[in-house]
């Protein structure tokens, strides 16, 4: 079906111009990844670019959710496409681009963050905030290919960011609307991207265009549907030897080890000056260095031969986090097919989603793959599914420890189960849930009884957590106002205090009340040091056949989890 066009560049147009991007990708993912040779050969460009828009998309849906209820006037009139009854533009552009900037993957995905921070900047800077017309866009495209070249440390031809500088020319000499700019802006990315491997020996050799550029055509191929209804058609370009690229590109760099070994993404608190000194450090431990974002939050992206010291330099810095570090042992560009012995799939592996680096540490601990969920940024269903695909075993136990996760768990779980991994997804609510399937995972049982012993474990322990109010709301409980300690059991307000003590223990007492034996503490790193030792004390005390335990959290949002079996 057609998609209804929009006539101006206003929020609807941007949360329209997400979605088209996202599935455009979803559709062309295998292909990029399959011509992806540089800067490494790793064949992960679509799926990185694909798991950026998936942020975006999901920063944007927030908002447009949050004004949800003032969409539908009251008086029957038709209601408003932004102003009062919906984000205004500069709300839309400003969530996708931070969306986009903390989902950020691998270079390309860095960089298109980059390129929509651009874009938003000079959207969002608009006096009225509503809506633009073509000479907005065309100033939007210009400044987006500017950026991007400056968070490159070593700009180079022929890539993403050429694709880019094209489009913002060619949008440069249309007079028209935002329908014929982004027409405009498309063809001229068509073929410059066409042009790339005669800019760059590697794509050349391997017969191939930049897979970043194609990732961009496709997005830009998606703005020209969103303004016309109608999309232009398939990404031509000379990529005909696609199933060997990768591979092709390999043998021609045997022999060559010279290049870094790792991949160090993070993201980054901290202030410009600070950032400044950080590019020169890193730009002096290797390369492909790209430093994306500002407004003290920075998408920090290099290529080293000495991960620790790429990380210590992000804490010198500021406050890092969200740290992925990927070894290019296995299938890059320094090592030949021959050499790359077919690693084997485990039989079965857990993996959980965790909201601190202490539990992150802890269930590794235990044997599970881990996703890293920091608190308020909840990881996308392509987050999900590369981390089952990095679990690399036959069969895979998915515990997404919360609530709120079940229906984008379910989504991973059927794109994995597509690609042949049988998956289980236990729903487990709380990470003290996660915690009690894991301790009786057997992976020598069959797998449906490894399921059904790890569900009914999760299913028999009641969880529940402290917490504190951002704002005055209606609970369960009664109202409560920003600041005030909130006790949760089974996902529902039960204790409205003042005190963390005191809320920690009434919610514990509550919870065996209906007996226990076993009580799982999990302190987040801003909960008083006293607390444990008090329910420490008061379960030995008042409850004299119940064993306690107790576990650093590390960031993950609650001051306490608890668990009771």
């Amino acid at each position: 079906m057609a998609q209804v066009p929009q006539r101006f560049f206003d929020a609807l147009a941007v949360r329209t111009w997400c979605g088209l991007s996202l599935a455009a990708l979803g559709r062309a993912r295998e292909e990029i990844d399959a011509i992806n040779v540089y800067p490494v050969a790793d064949g992960d460009t679509g799926t990185n670019l694909y798991l950026t828009v998936e942020s975006a998309v999901a920063a944007v849906e927030a908002v447009f959710a949050a004004h949800e209820v003032d969409e539908a006037p009251r008086d029957g009139s038709e209601a408003p496409r932004n102003g009062a009854g919906g984000p205004s533009l500069a709300d839309a552009v400003g969530a996708m681009a931070h969306g986009a900037l903390i989902g950020a993957r691998g270079n390309s995905g860095t960089i298109l963050a980059q390129l929509l921070r651009g874009m938003a900047q000079v959207l969002a800077a608009r006096s009225d905030n509503d809506h633009t017309a073509g000479h907005g866009l065309q100033r939007a495209l210009r400044h987006a290919a500017a950026s991007a070249r400056q968070a490159v440390a070593h700009p180079v031809e022929g890539t993403v960011l050429t694709v880019a500088s094209a489009a913002a020319d060619a949008a440069d000499g249309v007079g028209g609307d935002c329908a014929e700019v982004a027409r405009a802006a498309y063809e001229g990315a068509r073929a410059a991207l066409a042009a790339t491997p005669g800019q760059l020996a590697a794509l050349e050799r391997a017969g191939v265009v930049d897979a970043g550029g194609h990732g961009l055509v496709t997005v830009l191929a998606a703005l020209v549907e969103t303004f016309t209804g109608r999309a232009p058609g398939p990404v031509a370009a000379p990529h005909a030897r696609v199933e060997s690229a990768v591979e092709e590109q390999c043998a021609a760099e045997e022999g060559d080890e010279n290049g870094p070994a790792f991949e160090v993404i993070y993201l980054l608190e901290a202030e410009d000056a600070a950032v400044a000194r950080l590019r020169q450090r890193l730009d002096a431990l290797g390369d492909s260095l790209v430093v994306v974002g500002g407004d003290g939050l920075w998408n920090v992206h290099v290529h080293v031969d000495d991960a620790g010291a790429a990380v210590e330099a992000g804490v010198e810095a500021g406050r890092p986090y969200r740290i992925r570090i990927t070894h290019f042992g296995h299938g890059d560009a320094h090592t030949t097919k021959a050499e790359r012995p077919a690693r084997e799939r485990a039989q079965r592996a857990v993996v959980a989603v965790v909201p601190g680096e202490g539990l992150a540490a802890l269930y590794t601990e235990a044997g599970a793959t881990t996703l890293l969920a920091r608190p308020g940024e909840p990881p996308a269903s392509g987050e999900l599914v590369q981390a089952v695909r990095r679990a690399h075993a036959r069969e895979v136990v998915l515990l997404p420890n919360d609530a709120e996760l079940r229906h984008t768990a379910a989504a991973a779980a059927e794109q994995a189960r597509t690609e042949g991994i049988r998956v289980a997804l236990i729903p487990t609510r709380s990470a003290v849930q996660g915690i009690a399937a894991l301790a009786v995972h057997e992976s020598e049982r069959r797998f449906d009884e490894d399921v059904v012993a790890m569900t009914s474990a999760a299913g028999a322990t009641r969880h529940a957590e402290v917490t504190v109010a951002e704002r005055q709301s209606w609970t369960t409980a009664g109202i409560c106002q920003a600041g005030d300690v909130l006790g949760l059991i089974d996902g529902d307000v039960a204790v409205i205090g003042a005190d963390v003590s005191q809320v920690a223990a009434t919610v514990l007492d509550r919870m065996l009340s209906a007996g226990g034996e076993l009580v799982t503490l999990v302190l987040g790193d801003e909960a008083p040091e006293s607390v444990a030792d008090h329910l420490e004390a008061r379960v030995r005390e008042a409850y004299l056949a119940v064993d306690t335990v107790v576990y650093r959290g590390g960031r993950q949002g609650a001051l306490l989890l608890v668990g009771v079996e």
